[in-house]
């Protein structure tokens, strides 16, 4: 009796590790994704799995030489999760809209600063990322940045 009642917790452990993993991979974007762009700038974004959610990480070198870490964790719910190291931006805002496109609203202060759509195109080797911003005239910016997965 006892082996089996040990036998059942070692698959149901088992169960639960599988299907942990599992989880964390249902989400496409998890990986390093590098900005489409001629050196020496350099853009990675790196999303992990953090539980329900993912943790966002990007790593940026100017053409200047000017370097940038920053990054958040989202449970995408639309609520504003705080970033650490963005100069523009000290809270992101992410809903998933469906299984390809994420939106994001960052905000500085409690104010909208950008708002931008992540698209992982159908084969899961590209991220395309639409920002939409106010210039610094008030008029409307947009910006498309194109990620290779890594």
């Amino acid at each position: 009796m006892r082996d089996t009642t040990r036998a059942g917790r070692a698959c149901v452990i088992a169960m639960m590790v599988c299907g942990t993993v599992a989880a964390q991979h249902a989400n496409p974007r998890i990986g390093k994704w590098k900005l489409k762009q001629e050196p020496p700038a350099v853009n990675i974004m790196t999303y992990e799995a953090a539980g329900e959610g993912m943790k966002v990480t990007v790593d940026a070198v100017s053409a200047s030489g000017q370097k940038t870490h920053w990054t958040y964790t989202t449970m995408f719910d639309g609520k504003d999760a705080p970033i650490t190291g963005n100069p523009n931006a000290d809270t992101a805002a992410v809903t998933k809209k469906d299984d390809k496109t994420n939106e994001i609203v960052y905000k500085k202060a409690g104010k909208v600063t950008q708002t931008a759509e992540n698209v992982i195109s159908a084969d899961g080797k590209t991220v395309t990322v639409t920002f939409h911003r106010t210039d610094a005239q008030g008029k409307p910016a947009t910006t498309v940045a194109v990620y290779e997965r890594q």
